[in-house]
C-alpha cells in the first residue's frame, strides 16, 4: 500500500507541472492583457507601451512563467489583482470559506439523497418505483446544473420565496453570532440543494448496478439457501459489498461539486470561488484567473488520486506492485 501510495503521488507531481503551464498559456491567450480593464481609455500609447514593459507583459510566456510558478513556489504568491487592488491570495481567501462550506453542505445532501435511492432503485428492480428514479436520473443527466439552479432559483427563490436569491448572509448581522451562522445555513441550502440534486445521479445509478449484481452472487444464493432472513441478505452481505465501491468515488464526487459550483454560485450570487472565477474571466484579471484554474485543477488532481487511494484500500487487487 505504501509504495501504491508513494507511485500515486509521484504521478501527481508532473501533472501539476503540466497544468500550470496550460493554464499559464491559455491564460495568456485570452483578448487583451492584464492591464486591459484596469487603463483609462485616454491614456497614450506610450504610457501604455511602458506600463507593459514595467510589469513585465512583453517578456516571452516562459519568462512571465518562470516568474509566476518561482513566486508560487516560492511565496505562495500568486500575484496582485488589477481590478481588486489586493493581493490574490487575500482575496480568494476571503471566498475559500464559502465555497468550502457549500460544498461540504453539497456533498451532505448528495449522499443522504443518492445512497436511499439507489438503495431502493436496486432492491426492487424493475419495480415502479425503480422506474421513477431511472427517470429522475436520466434527467439529471440531460439537464445542466446551470439550467436547473435557474429553475430552482426561480421557483423557490423568486415564486415561492421560501429561499434568499442571493448573498451569503443577511446583510446587518454580527459577524459570529448565533444569528450569523443560522442566516449563512439558510442562504447555501438552495444553491447546495439544486447542485446535489444534479450530482446524486451518477452515484444513484453506479449504487443500482452494484446491488442488483450482488445480490445475484453466488455467496448471496448461499446465504438464502441457508435460510437467512431477507433483511438479513441485504442488510449484512448486499449492503455491506455495495456501499464499500460508493466510498472510492468520493474523491470524483468533491470535483463534480467543485466544477458545477462555479456555474451555481453565479447564478445565485453566492460569493464563492466560482463566482470569483467568473467576474475574473470577464474583467480579464489575469492574475486572479490563473490562480483560481490552478486551485481548481489542483483539487482535481487530489480527488482524483484520493478515489484511488480509497479504491486501493477497498479492493486491494488493484494496487500497483
Amino acid at each position: 500500500m505504501l509504495k501504491f501510495l508513494i507511485r500515486r503521488i509521484l504521478i501527481a507531481i508532473p501533472q501539476l507541472f503540466a497544468l500550470s503551464i496550460i493554464i499559464f498559456v491559455l491564460a495568456s491567450m485570452m483578448p487583451g492583457d492584464a492591464l486591459s480593464g484596469e487603463i483609462d481609455p485616454t491614456v497614450t500609447g506610450e504610457t501604455l507601451e511602458h506600463l507593459r514593459e514595467l510589469h513585465g507583459l512583453n517578456d516571452p510566456w516562459y519568462e512571465q512563467y518562470g516568474r509566476w510558478a518561482g513566486s508560487i513556489l516560492t511565496d505562495f504568491d500568486f500575484g496582485r489583482s488589477f481590478v481588486y487592488k489586493m493581493p490574490v491570495i487575500d482575496l480568494i481567501g476571503d471566498r475559500m470559506l464559502n465555497t468550502a462550506l457549500l460544498g461540504v453542505l453539497t456533498l451532505l445532501f448528495t449522499y443522504l439523497l443518492a445512497i436511499p435511492l439507489g438503495i431502493t432503485s436496486g432492491r426492487f428492480n424493475d419495480s415502479l418505483i425503480d422506474r421513477a428514479v431511472g427517470l429522475y436520473t436520466y434527467v439529471g443527466f440531460a439537464v445542466p446544473s446551470f439550467i436547473f439552479g435557474l429553475i430552482a432559483l426561480f421557483v423557490f427563490g423568486f415564486q415561492l420565496g421560501w429561499f434568499p436569491t442571493g448573498g451569503s448572509v443577511t446583510p446587518g448581522l454580527q459577524t459570529g453570532t448565533f444569528e450569523y451562522y443560522i442566516s449563512k445555513l439558510y442562504h447555501m441550502i438552495l444553491p447546495a440543494l439544486s447542485l446535489a440534486l444534479i450530482s446524486t445521479v451518477g452515484t444513484v445509478q453506479y449504487l443500482r448496478s452494484e446491488i442488483i449484481d450482488v445480490k445475484h452472487k453466488e455467496f448471496i444464493l448461499t446465504a438464502r439457501a441457508k435460510g437467512a432472513s431477507e433483511e438479513r441478505v441485504y442488510n449484512r452481505h448486499i449492503l455491506r459489498n455495495s456501499l464499500l465501491p460508493i466510498a472510492a468515488f468520493f474523491g470524483y464526487e468533491i470535483v463534480g461539486i467543485m466544477g458545477g459550483a462555479i456555474f451555481i454560485e453565479r447564478i445565485f450570487s453566492f460569493p464563492g470561488m466560482g463566482d470569483l472565477m467568473v467576474r475574473s474571466v470577464l474583467q480579464r484579471d489575469y492574475s486572479v484567473v490563473t490562480a483560481l484554474m490552478m486551485m481548481f485543477g489542483t483539487l482535481t488532481i487530489i480527488g482524483t488520486m484520493l478515489s484511488d487511494i480509497i479504491l486501493a484500500i477497498v479492493d486491494p487487487r488493484i494496487r500497483i506492485k
